[in-house]
């Protein structure tokens, strides 16, 4: 990868470039440092026998321009305070700047008090964030756009978009169809049927009365053909599936269930299963366990490396990083 990116190799060790990894998702990281031809920087991270998490840099900061690659996936709390310990190590041993890379927010459907005594966590994390010692934040697919206002800080928010999208073209499908399982999720569904050049379809959820019961319409024609369902997340899959029902009631051929983030709460796998959907296909924001990828043979994990990469490098050399956010993703220069 060196000979692939010279000017850049030479430019990031030049201006003291350093990427570190926590231990929620070190097979990202390396993957990261691999497409910009960096090598990843060395710490010990472990903890106290009461269970207090410990970090020791191995490798100079001083002076230099950081990045600390950290998912706050679950194990949430533990994975969110090693990022915190990240950047404080950081800050207290001289960074110049330090940059906080989190492909996975965590706490963020935690955005607002939905009802009477509860707490914004999202916007405490992002203070924790700040009060760490971060002097800015790379994150992806953030689960609410308005989450970056909680930061006192600068916020790069990307989109996997790009990436889901190529893999997407490559299935080649002729009849396809956008389907926004509810409302909420119009904005989505529009930005990948533009990319993709399908048509878009939603589905309308309407409560009749004061009890549980619920009437569904399609708006737009999904008979006889291939659904594609996008969202930010999969957690218990639970509106995705029940989409897939009705969807499949009202004549859609096959089914194709695309996300950024694999939370993949139990109830989940059971749910995708039952569904019968044709192919899942989820980025390595998360790290996708083996035992899920087997109960799951007809998912596909994507890798948003290159994407964070090209991004972390365009912040490194004080670049602008706007292209990233668009629907044409890396070819844009």
């Amino acid at each position: 990868m060196k000979n692939k990116q010279p000017d850049f190799v030479t430019a990031a060790e030049d201006a003291g470039l350093k990427i570190f990894g926590g231990t929620s998702n070190p097979a990202l990281v390396e993957e990261i440092g691999q497409s910009l031809g960096v090598t990843v920087g060395k710490a010990k991270i472990g903890h106290f026998p009461d269970g207090e998490t410990i970090i020791k840099l191995e490798d100079d900061v001083r002076g230099r321009d950081c990045f600390v690659v950290q998912s706050t996936c679950p194990p949430v709390n533990e994975n969110l305070m090693e990022l915190l310990i990240f950047c404080d190590s950081l800050r207290r041993a001289s960074a110049r700047r330090i940059t906080a890379v989190i492909p996975y927010f965590g706490y963020a459907r935690q955005d607002r008090k939905a009802e009477g005594r509860t707490p914004i966590t999202a916007k405490l994390v992002a203070n924790l964030i700040s009060e760490s010692g971060a002097h800015r934040v790379l994150a992806m697919d953030l689960h609410a756009e308005q989450i970056q206002g909680f930061f006192d800080l600068p916020v790069d928010h990307l989109a996997a978009l790009p990436v889901i999208v190529k893999h997407i073209e490559g299935l080649n499908i002729t009849d396809s169809v956008v389907v926004s399982p509810d409302v909420g999720n119009v904005k989505t569904a529009t930005a990948y049927a533009r990319r993709l050049g399908a048509e878009l379809a939603v589905l309308d959820k309407r409560r009749l009365g004061g009890d549980s019961i619920v009437t569904s319409r399609v708006i737009g024609d999904v008979k006889g053909k291939t659904v594609l369902i996008f969202d930010d997340m999969i957690t218990t899959a639970g509106t995705a599936t029940e989409a897939v029902k009705i969807l499949r009631e009202n004549g859609a051929r096959k089914f194709v269930l695309a996300a950024t983030h694999a939370v993949f709460a139990e109830a989940a796998l059971e749910r995708i299963k039952e569904a019968q959907i044709d192919q899942i296909c989820v980025t390595n924001t998360i790290p996708v366990s083996a035992d899920v990828c087997r109960r799951m043979p007809r998912l596909k994990v994507l890798s948003v490396a290159t994407l964070l990469g090209e991004a972390i490098k365009r912040i490194h050399l004080n670049q602008s990083v706007s292209a990233l956010f668009n629907n044409r993703g890396l070819s844009d220069g």
